[in-house]
């Protein structure tokens, strides 16, 4: 079959399945097929005619099925688009999310240009947040933690695609065993209480759990990071967090508590309350 064929066909079957989180069916086939053919979605406009090979009309069925099934277009493509960067994803790692683009965007806000600021990203992943900031902050040395080696392994990559020399990786828990102290501090933390149904729907069905919910208290890692930062945040510093659509109060409360200052919400696209930020007071 050609590769227009298999396209029709292929978003056709993608249609009628319903699979849930679908960019659009016949977006997806193309992603699919690029993949496959290792060239950018151009060339199948401009190569509709030509034919698959066996061996690539096979691969291309095998990512359809899987596709079928659920499993995310970003873990079967291998990259995932992020503010301005193009990142390597994979199982080992949550997929970034449009609306974690707000935290980077409150983060940049407090980051002045050609400043050379210290700022720490804990929990990062495929490297999203750190690699985003870097990328429009070259004056700032960014350090990103994540206590998975495979994880932090993905975000090295990220960093080498992407041409990013100023981020440091390290193996930490939060930020256990972080030298000094920073202007900032971000994180995107596992937020999901484990019994959320949320969890079995989705792309949360392959995302690795560790990095979705922190187990029965689903504010164990907010708790833990606003104590900790507290050493390890300068005078006047700023400490910002996304959320989950109903924490934002709690998130606040425990920020109150611990002294900070300043503290706001922002609200994504859709108008939910998801990231929280406060400042350390200035002595």
């Amino acid at each position: 079959m050609r590769i227009t064929e298999q396209l029709r066909a292929a978003a056709a079957r993608l249609a009628q399945k319903d699979v849930e989180g679908l960019l659009s069916p016949r977006l997806e086939a193309e992603l699919l097929m690029a993949r496959i053919l290792d060239r950018p979605r151009s060339f199948l406009f401009s190569h509709g005619e030509s034919a698959l090979s066996e061996a690539q009309a096979s691969k291309f069925q095998t990512l359809l099925e899987r596709r079928l099934d659920g499993e995310p277009i970003a873990y079967l493509t291998g990259t995932r688009a992020f503010w301005n960067l193009d990142l390597i994803v994979g199982p080992g790692v949550l997929i970034p999310r449009a609306e974690t683009e707000l935290l980077v965007e409150a983060a940049l806000q407090r980051m002045t240009p050609d400043t050379p600021l210290r700022v720490a990203d804990l929990g990062t992943g495929s490297g999203a947040i750190a690699l985003a900031l870097a990328s429009e902050r070259p004056a700032a040395r960014l350090i990103a933690t994540d206590v998975s080696e495979a994880a932090l392994e993905i975000a090295r990559q990220n960093a080498r695609r992407n041409g990013l020399e100023n981020v440091a990786f390290l193996c930490s828990d939060w930020l256990t065993g972080l030298e000094g102290h920073f202007d900032l501090v971000v994180s995107n933390p596992p937020y999901v209480a484990i019994d959320d149904p949320h969890l079995d729907r989705g792309d949360c069905r392959f995302e690795p759990r560790g990095a979705l919910t922190p187990g029965p208290d689903a504010l164990s890692a907010y708790r833990t990071i606003i104590i900790q930062a507290r050493d390890h945040i300068v005078s006047g510093g700023w400490l910002l967090f996304e959320h989950g659509f109903d924490q934002a109060a709690s998130v606040r409360g425990l920020l109150e508590t611990s002294g900070y200052v300043q503290i706001q919400t922002y609200r994504d696209l859709q108008g939910h309350e998801r990231m929280t930020l406060g400042q350390l007071p200035r002595e």
